[in-house]
């Protein structure tokens, strides 16, 4: 069986590599991909993930049994209803059920309307009116773009100065394009964040384990909003009820949700959580997997991960197993400047093999097809499973320290808010 992964990034080398090594899989294609992937054997294809009608004409010369979309500006563009439109079978949401996605004033509609918690919020497309909203509820305030920007596209304001020049940037400033044409501006909500990610097929759904990403770019949750600059999984401090109560309050109602609006969602479905005192929150739903979330979670997954992705798109009971001990963590090594302006072609260290697992997102071989350099703002991502939290740091960073990383940068603290002091 032979199957296209749609990506380039660490998150589509951790699929692919997964896709791989199941039962029955002789072939994993990526992409466009990044030439880091080939050191795992996986197969690159030069054709952007925008080419919707070449993509279709790769996967039906080369008989792909299935495709697997990676990015959210893909689905977005509806490539899964181009994929079907085909006659051919595509793992992730139809356009209209990824707006959860690019659109956050669609996903806010639906919660309200489908009773899920959320903060309270207001939609703006005019700045005086945005302007009257931030003033009146005053900070700390959160304020988003509308659609798709990368995962940049939230500002957490401390003051109602930063509010404001952030809505303007947005609204004014065409700071994130169409994306900024509408800004959400939400009730700052004070908890401890955690992903919880399901597979879904209408109103059937699997759970993962939790995760917890890493998104402000420097040590202490510093710095600007990145992709994000590590994860580990599960969270070791989070009690299986706040899990149960996110599933029955949050993933079953708005997969229910989804059906009743006419939108049945097939995919990954990525809920981002805020644990309040109030109980578990949506911060924002994302339609596909979690970069770097899917890179430490995969590595879990003990059934074989072809022959789930296969049974959940047929509407059969997948056979999902998951290791149960101890963590998986990884830390993102990302060019310097990221997630602003950054230099590529840096050099970059050998792949690690065994218990460290390295996975590429911005990585191209120079001209002598040899040397691996730098190509993106995220490079690539250390990953081990040991028994603790603090012994994965232990393993992670001290790999990292053997490491030439000049003109690359990472976090420290990976993981440190599950150590208690």
């Amino acid at each position: 069986m032979k199957l296209l992964v749609v990506g380039s990034g660490g998150r589509e080398h951790a699929i692919a590599k997964k896709l791989l090594a199941s039962k029955g899989v002789d072939q994993v294609f990526v992409a466009p991909g990044n030439d880091g992937m080939t050191l795992d054997g996986l197969d690159l294809v030069n054709i952007g993930i925008s080419e919707h009608s070449r993509l279709i004409d790769f996967a039906k010369e080369n008989e792909i049994a299935w495709t697997f979309i990676g990015p959210d500006d893909a689905l977005a563009a509806g490539i899964v209803d181009d994929f079907n439109k085909a006659g051919l079978e595509a793992f992730g949401p139809t356009k209209a059920a990824a707006e959860l996605e690019w659109s956050k004033d669609f996903a806010k509609e639906i919660m309200v309307k489908y009773g899920v918690p959320t903060a309270a919020y207001g939609t703006f497309s005019d700045f005086e009116e945005a302007k009257a909203y931030i003033e009146e509820q005053g900070a700390p305030i959160v304020v988003k773009a509308d659609g798709l920007a990368l995962g940049k596209g939230v500002v957490v304001a401390e003051t109602v100065e930063q509010a404001v020049e952030a809505a303007h940037e947005m609204l004014l400033d065409n700071k994130f394009g169409d994306s900024g044409a509408r800004v959400v501006i939400e009730e700052f909500l004070d908890g401890e964040e955690f992903s919880l990610f399901a597979f879904a097929n209408g109103d059937k759904f699997y759970i993962m384990p939790t995760a917890q990403d890493h998104k402000r770019a420097y040590d202490g949750d510093k710095g600007p909003n990145t992709g994000g600059m590590g994860a580990y999984a599960p969270v070791p401090h989070l009690p299986q009820s706040v899990v149960d109560t996110a599933v029955e309050t949050i993933v079953k109602p708005v997969l229910e949700g989804m059906i009743a609006e006419g939108r049945p969602y097939q995919g990954v479905l990525y809920a981002g959580l805020i644990l309040t005192a109030d109980g578990p929150k949506v911060i924002e739903f994302n339609s596909r997997f979690g970069d770097p979330e899917t890179q430490i979670i995969l590595p879990r997954l003990t059934s074989d991960f072809a022959q789930n992705i296969s049974d959940i798109m047929m509407g059969v009971e997948p056979y999902l197993t998951w290791q149960e001990d101890g963590v998986t963590l990884g830390v993102v090594v990302a060019s310097e400047g990221y997630p602003l302006d950054y230099e590529k072609g840096v050099p970059l260290p050998e792949k690690t093999d065994g218990d460290i697992i390295t996975y590429y997102a911005g990585a191209k071989f120079a001209e002598n097809g040899k040397a691996l350099l730098s190509n993106g703002g995220r490079v690539y991502m250390l990953v081990t499973t040991e028994d603790t939290v603090k012994a994965g740091q232990d393993k992670i960073y001290a790999q990292l320290d053997k490491q030439d990383t000049t003109g690359l940068f990472y976090r420290n603290d990976i993981g440190s808010k599950a150590i208690k002091d």
